[in-house]
C-alpha cells in the first residue's frame, strides 16, 4: 500500500512538472529583416544657394592729374564695412578620385552689399561717404569629402564690384562711380543636413572669400576739373547660408 502511494505521488509530481514546463515555454520571435539603410548622398548635380554675412574693404589711393596721371598727393589708406546678402548657383561632380572623395564644380553668385566708409581726399582733405553697391563672381572650386556628409573646399575665379560716386561734403565735387575688375580666392565647408532637417537636398555652407581688384583712375566730377583719384581695392567677406541640391539621394560615385 505504501509502495502504491509513493508511486502515485511520484507520477503526480512528474505530470505536474511536465505541464508547468509546457506552460513556461515561449517560442522564439519571428525573424525580421533590419530596415534598409538611408539613401546615400550624392554631390554630383546642380544647386541654388542663398547666404548672408559680413564684409569689409580696404583701399590705397592718391590724387593725380587728369590727363597725364601725375601723382599730386601722398598715398593713403581708407576702407569700409557692412552686411551682404548673396544669391547663386552652380553644378558639382563627385569624381572617382581618392575613392570618390574629390568634388569639382563651377558656380556664379551675386552680392547685394551694404558696405560704407569715409573717404578723404589726400590733397585737399575733402571727405565724403563711399559705398559698395553690389558685386558678382564666377569661378570654380575643388573639394575633399572628410565624411560622406562634410565637404571642405577651395574656390577662385573672376569678380567685379560696383562702387557708387563719392560726393565731397560742402563742395560741388565728387569722385565718379566705378566698376572694378579683379580675381578672388576663398574656401569653406558644406554639410548635408539630411537626418537633422526633414528636407531632401538641404546643405549648410560657410565660406570666407578674398577679392583683389585692379587699380583704377577715377575721374573727379564735374568733368574738366583736371583731377582724378587713383584707387586700388581689396574686399573680404564671410558668409553662412543654405544650399539646395536638385538630385539629393542619388547614388554616390563610390562608397567608402
Amino acid at each position: 500500500m505504501k509502495k502504491l502511494l509513493l508511486s502515485s505521488l511520484a507520477g503526480l509530481i512528474l505530470t505536474s512538472g511536465s505541464a508547468l514546463a509546457a506552460d513556461l515555454y515561449t517560442p522564439p520571435p519571428a525573424y525580421k529583416a533590419p530596415p534598409p539603410p538611408p539613401p546615400a548622398i550624392s554631390w554630383t548635380g546642380c544647386y541654388i544657394d542663398g547666404s548672408g554675412g559680413y564684409g569689409l574693404w580696404n583701399q590705397s589711393h592718391f590724387t593725380e592729374t587728369d590727363p597725364g596721371l601725375v601723382q599730386l598727393s601722398p598715398n593713403v589708406n581708407s576702407g569700409g564695412e557692412g552686411w551682404l546678402a548673396r544669391l547663386g548657383g552652380g553644378c558639382d561632380y563627385q569624381t572617382p578620385l581618392f575613392n570618390g572623395r574629390v568634388v569639382i564644380g563651377a558656380f556664379a553668385d551675386y552680392d547685394f552689399t551694404g558696405f560704407s566708409g569715409v573717404f578723404q581726399d589726400s590733397l585737399n582733405g575733402l571727405t565724403g561717404t563711399e559705398k559698395e553697391r553690389d558685386a558678382w563672381a564666377a569661378g570654380g572650386r575643388v573639394g575633399y569629402l572628410v565624411t560622406p556628409n562634410l565637404l571642405t573646399y577651395f574656390d577662385g575665379g573672376y569678380t567685379q564690384a560696383r562702387f557708387d560716386s563719392i560726393a565731397f561734403s560742402g563742395t560741388p565735387f565728387a569722385v565718379s562711380a566705378n566698376t572694378y575688375n579683379g580675381w578672388f580666392i576663398g574656401g569653406g565647408t558644406e554639410y548635408a543636413l539630411s537626418g537633422i532637417i526633414p528636407i531632401n537636398g538641404l546643405f549648410w555652407r560657410n565660406e570666407y572669400r578674398y577679392a583683389d581688384y585692379q587699380a583704377a583712375d577715377v575721374v573727379v566730377l564735374p568733368v574738366g576739373t583736371g583731377a582724378a583719384e587713383h584707387m586700388q581695392k581689396d574686399v573680404q567677406t564671410i558668409t553662412s547660408g543654405l544650399v539646395w541640391r536638385f538630385n539629393f539621394a542619388g547614388p554616390l560615385a563610390t562608397r567608402y
